[in-house]
């Protein structure tokens, strides 16, 4: 059975010296945890939190984003060959953050995740519906259309994605998915990575719906749920802890 991946995305949070206090603490409360982690941090942070992390391998280096061009002149973006250099493990492409303020579409999405893959990252690809889709029943249809995207353009390598599932009404909003209602949805695409590639089994599937320190057991205990794509409990050490601690036991 594979660890469970725990990531932790800081989003536009963060200052050099709160990155100290924060990641000291998460590396110091993590040895011994049976799971697999990353922090997506800010690109200003790259360097400062490689350095951090250098020396031991559980907790791996994620970015928020990558251009969807290979280079040029794109003033502002982040290629994934920069990434490269700082030995990034992860990106987080398609976030609905992304999507909402920057109008990223699905292919767009789709070549963000090639460009990673390109680099040997792997991309954490986020998908999930809006209130409105799920009160109008349109979750699965959504969330399937916007996963097809990138398995079209990917489909050699899509073995080699993680995608995160994340309810765009449950992001920052105190709400959550109930377990039940995550590991529907977390089928569903279970289901759709099974037809694609005979290598489903290797593909992480994260919660990313204000997953935390209260609910993260519950959530990780469910059939088709690897993982977290933790928000707001990943900027506070003690509650990062507590859900790797929570996905070192269901792993």
């Amino acid at each position: 059975m594979k660890k469970k991946l725990i990531a932790g995305n800081w989003k536009m949070n963060g200052s050099l010296s709160a990155n100290v206090s924060l990641l000291q603490a998460v590396l110091d409360g993590s040895q011994g945890m049976n799971c697999q982690a990353a922090v997506c941090v800010p690109a200003a942070y790259l360097a400062q939190v490689q350095s951090m992390l250098s020396g031991q391998s559980l907790i791996a280096l994620g970015s928020q984003d990558v251009s969807a061009q290979e280079v040029g002149a794109y003033t502002g973006e982040i290629s994934a060959g920069m990434l490269k250099d700082f030995a990034v493990r992860y990106v987080i492409v398609g976030h609905s953050e992304r999507r909402q303020h920057h109008a990223e579409s699905n292919a767009t999405v789709a070549d963000k995740a090639q460009r990673a893959l390109s680099a040997g990252i792997t991309p954490i690809v986020c998908v999930g519906e809006t209130l409105a889709d799920r009160e109008a029943g349109l979750t699965e249809e959504v969330v399937k259309r916007q996963l097809a995207a990138v398995i079209q353009v990917n489909g050699h390598c899509i073995s080699e994605i993680v995608v995160a599932y994340e309810p765009v009404w449950a992001i920052g909003t105190g709400r959550t998915a109930s377990p039940d209602q995550a590991q529907e949805v977390h089928a569903v695409l279970r289901s759709q990575l099974k037809a694609a590639t005979s290598h489903s089994d290797r593909i992480s599937i994260l919660y990313g719906g204000s997953m935390n320190a209260a609910n993260a057991a519950q959530l990780l205990a469910q059939t088709d749920i690897d993982g977290g794509l933790i928000g707001g409990a990943a900027l506070k050490a003690a509650d990062f802890l507590a859900i790797m601690a929570a996905g070192s036991t269901t792993a």
